[in-house]
Protein backbone atom coordinates (compact mmCIF):
# COMPACT_ATOMS: atom_id res chain seq x y z
CA UNK A 1 0.00 0.00 0.00
CA UNK A 2 2.78 2.40 1.00
CA UNK A 3 4.84 1.78 -2.43
CA UNK A 4 1.45 2.55 -4.38
CA UNK A 5 1.26 5.78 -2.11
CA UNK A 6 4.75 6.60 -2.99
CA UNK A 7 4.39 5.80 -6.94
CA UNK A 8 0.84 8.12 -6.70
CA UNK A 9 3.08 10.77 -4.91
CA UNK A 10 5.35 10.81 -7.41
CA UNK A 11 2.96 11.08 -10.40
CA UNK A 12 1.64 14.11 -8.85
CA UNK A 13 5.07 15.97 -7.54
CA UNK A 14 6.21 15.43 -11.25
CA UNK A 15 3.54 17.65 -12.55
CA UNK A 16 2.98 19.85 -9.47
CA UNK A 17 6.97 20.58 -9.92
CA UNK A 18 6.09 21.86 -13.51
CA UNK A 19 3.89 24.76 -12.43
CA UNK A 20 6.33 27.33 -12.80
CA UNK A 21 7.45 26.87 -16.37
CA UNK A 22 4.58 25.76 -18.74
CA UNK A 23 4.90 26.12 -22.14
CA UNK A 24 1.65 28.20 -23.94
CA UNK A 25 -0.97 25.77 -25.16
CA UNK A 26 -3.07 26.69 -28.25
CA UNK A 27 -5.68 28.85 -27.34
CA UNK A 28 -4.23 29.63 -23.71
CA UNK A 29 -4.20 33.61 -24.34
CA UNK A 30 -7.90 33.13 -23.66
CA UNK A 31 -7.41 31.93 -19.97
CA UNK A 32 -4.99 34.93 -18.96
CA UNK A 33 -4.47 38.20 -19.35
CA UNK A 34 -1.60 38.74 -22.16
CA UNK A 35 0.38 41.19 -19.99
CA UNK A 36 0.04 38.39 -16.88
CA UNK A 37 0.90 35.31 -19.46
CA UNK A 38 3.82 37.39 -20.21
CA UNK A 39 5.16 38.42 -16.67
CA UNK A 40 5.20 34.57 -15.62
CA UNK A 41 6.68 33.59 -19.15
CA UNK A 42 9.65 35.93 -18.80
CA UNK A 43 10.08 34.89 -14.48
CA UNK A 44 13.34 32.60 -13.93
CA UNK A 45 12.96 29.79 -14.22
CA UNK A 46 11.09 29.52 -17.47
CA UNK A 47 13.71 28.47 -19.81
CA UNK A 48 14.16 25.79 -22.60
CA UNK A 49 12.94 23.06 -23.09
CA UNK A 50 9.88 23.57 -21.57
CA UNK A 51 9.26 27.15 -21.32
CA UNK A 52 6.36 28.32 -19.38
CA UNK A 53 4.71 24.78 -17.72
CA UNK A 54 1.96 24.64 -16.05
CA UNK A 55 -0.24 22.02 -16.24
CA UNK A 56 -2.07 22.01 -13.22
CA UNK A 57 -3.29 25.09 -13.79
CA UNK A 58 -2.13 26.93 -10.94
CA UNK A 59 -1.01 30.08 -11.98
CA UNK A 60 -4.23 30.28 -13.94
CA UNK A 61 -5.14 33.80 -13.72
CA UNK A 62 -2.86 34.45 -10.88
CA UNK A 63 -1.42 37.63 -9.93
CA UNK A 64 1.85 38.33 -9.11
CA UNK A 65 1.68 37.74 -5.71
CA UNK A 66 0.10 34.43 -5.76
CA UNK A 67 3.18 33.56 -8.12
CA UNK A 68 5.56 35.23 -5.74
CA UNK A 69 4.47 32.52 -2.99
CA UNK A 70 4.55 29.95 -5.13
CA UNK A 71 8.03 30.38 -6.07
CA UNK A 72 9.26 31.13 -2.73
CA UNK A 73 7.58 27.59 -1.77
CA UNK A 74 9.54 25.64 -4.52
CA UNK A 75 13.02 27.73 -3.63
CA UNK A 76 12.08 26.59 0.39
CA UNK A 77 11.36 22.81 -0.59
CA UNK A 78 14.20 22.96 -3.10
CA UNK A 79 16.11 23.29 -0.39
CA UNK A 80 15.23 21.28 1.77
CA UNK A 81 15.64 18.60 -0.91
CA UNK A 82 19.30 18.94 -1.29
CA UNK A 83 19.71 18.89 2.30
CA UNK A 84 17.89 15.58 2.19
CA UNK A 85 19.60 14.43 -0.58
CA UNK A 86 23.11 15.54 0.95
CA UNK A 87 21.93 13.88 4.19
CA UNK A 88 20.90 10.36 2.02
CA UNK A 89 24.61 10.76 0.86
CA UNK A 90 26.28 10.98 4.03
CA UNK A 91 24.25 8.17 5.67
CA UNK A 92 24.56 5.85 2.83
CA UNK A 93 28.01 5.94 2.99
CA UNK A 94 28.06 5.20 6.89
CA UNK A 95 28.94 8.26 8.41
CA UNK A 96 27.02 8.66 11.80
CA UNK A 97 26.56 10.91 14.75
CA UNK A 98 28.07 10.12 17.84
CA UNK A 99 26.09 8.94 20.94
CA UNK A 100 22.81 7.85 21.06
CA UNK A 101 19.56 9.11 19.57
CA UNK A 102 17.57 8.21 22.10
CA UNK A 103 18.82 6.79 25.81
CA UNK A 104 15.52 4.83 26.86
CA UNK A 105 15.58 2.90 23.95
CA UNK A 106 19.46 2.53 24.07
CA UNK A 107 19.35 3.48 20.44
CA UNK A 108 22.84 4.69 19.00
CA UNK A 109 22.38 6.73 15.59
CA UNK A 110 25.25 4.02 14.29
CA UNK A 111 21.92 1.74 14.64
CA UNK A 112 19.63 3.84 13.00
CA UNK A 113 19.32 2.45 8.77
CA UNK A 114 19.20 5.53 6.62
CA UNK A 115 16.42 6.56 3.97
CA UNK A 116 12.47 5.72 5.01
CA UNK A 117 13.39 2.62 7.20
CA UNK A 118 14.96 4.99 9.70
CA UNK A 119 11.20 6.42 10.57
CA UNK A 120 10.44 2.23 11.28
CA UNK A 121 13.10 2.17 13.90
CA UNK A 122 13.35 5.85 15.43
CA UNK A 123 10.41 6.28 18.62
CA UNK A 124 7.58 8.22 18.14
CA UNK A 125 8.69 10.69 20.49
CA UNK A 126 11.72 10.86 18.67
CA UNK A 127 10.07 11.70 15.20
CA UNK A 128 7.47 14.13 17.31
CA UNK A 129 10.65 15.99 18.38
CA UNK A 130 12.16 16.40 15.07
CA UNK A 131 9.01 17.55 13.78
CA UNK A 132 8.36 20.25 16.25
CA UNK A 133 11.70 21.58 16.07
CA UNK A 134 11.09 21.96 12.33
CA UNK A 135 8.13 23.84 13.07
CA UNK A 136 10.03 25.94 15.27
CA UNK A 137 12.44 26.71 12.96
CA UNK A 138 9.98 27.77 10.62
CA UNK A 139 8.27 30.17 12.42
CA UNK A 140 11.50 31.11 14.07
CA UNK A 141 12.41 32.02 10.08
CA UNK A 142 9.54 33.84 9.52
CA UNK A 143 10.25 36.52 11.94
CA UNK A 144 13.62 37.17 9.98
CA UNK A 145 12.70 36.75 6.62
CA UNK A 146 12.85 39.80 5.03
CA UNK A 147 15.86 40.85 6.77
CA UNK A 148 18.32 37.86 5.57
CA UNK A 149 16.33 38.53 1.91
CA UNK A 150 18.13 41.61 2.78
CA UNK A 151 20.90 40.78 3.86
CA UNK A 152 21.62 38.43 0.52
CA UNK A 153 20.92 41.29 -1.78
CA UNK A 154 23.33 42.91 -0.16
CA UNK A 155 26.54 40.20 -0.21
CA UNK A 156 25.39 39.89 -3.65
CA UNK A 157 25.88 43.65 -4.34
CA UNK A 158 29.26 43.76 -2.00
CA UNK A 159 29.98 40.68 -4.30
CA UNK A 160 29.93 43.13 -7.40
CA UNK A 161 27.35 40.78 -9.45
CA UNK A 162 25.02 42.75 -11.55
CA UNK A 163 21.12 42.10 -12.22
CA UNK A 164 22.18 39.53 -14.75
CA UNK A 165 24.07 37.51 -12.62
CA UNK A 166 22.24 37.41 -10.03
CA UNK A 167 19.58 36.09 -12.05
CA UNK A 168 21.70 33.07 -13.38
CA UNK A 169 22.79 32.48 -9.39
CA UNK A 170 18.76 32.43 -9.24
CA UNK A 171 18.07 29.81 -11.92
CA UNK A 172 20.71 27.63 -10.84
CA UNK A 173 19.47 27.45 -7.59
CA UNK A 174 16.25 26.92 -8.58
CA UNK A 175 17.07 23.97 -11.07
CA UNK A 176 19.60 22.31 -8.55
CA UNK A 177 16.33 21.99 -6.44
CA UNK A 178 14.37 21.01 -8.57
CA UNK A 179 16.53 18.00 -9.18
CA UNK A 180 16.89 17.42 -5.45
CA UNK A 181 13.03 17.18 -5.42
CA UNK A 182 12.83 14.79 -8.12
CA UNK A 183 15.78 13.05 -6.75
CA UNK A 184 15.05 12.10 -3.27
CA UNK A 185 11.57 11.04 -4.38
CA UNK A 186 13.51 8.49 -6.39
CA UNK A 187 15.26 7.02 -4.04
CA UNK A 188 12.51 6.79 -1.55
CA UNK A 189 10.44 5.32 -4.37
CA UNK A 190 13.48 2.27 -5.24
CA UNK A 191 13.46 2.44 -1.70
CA UNK A 192 9.66 0.82 -1.28
CA UNK A 193 10.19 -0.71 -4.96
CA UNK A 194 12.99 -3.06 -4.10
CA UNK A 195 15.10 -1.91 -1.02
CA UNK A 196 17.62 -0.35 -3.49
CA UNK A 197 17.55 3.65 -3.25
CA UNK A 198 20.80 4.27 -5.98
CA UNK A 199 19.19 2.41 -8.77
CA UNK A 200 22.21 3.77 -10.90
CA UNK A 201 24.64 1.55 -9.16
CA UNK A 202 22.29 -1.65 -9.91
CA UNK A 203 22.13 -0.82 -12.99
CA UNK A 204 25.71 -0.31 -13.40
CA UNK A 205 27.14 -3.25 -11.72
CA UNK A 206 28.60 -1.23 -8.44
CA UNK A 207 27.93 -2.00 -5.11
CA UNK A 208 24.73 -0.53 -4.17
CA UNK A 209 23.98 0.72 -0.17
CA UNK A 210 20.79 -0.97 1.34
CA UNK A 211 19.02 0.17 4.33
Amino acid sequence: LLATMIRALAAFALLASASAFMTARPGAAAARSSALKMGFETEIGAQPPLGFWDPLGLLKEADQERFDRLRYVEVKHGRIAQLAILGHLVNAAGIRLPGYISNSANLKFADVPFGLKALSVIPPAGIAQTIAFIGLVEIGYLQVKDSVAADCEARMDAAGWDAETKDRKRAIELNNGRAAQMGILALMVHEKLDGKPYVINTLLGLPSPEP
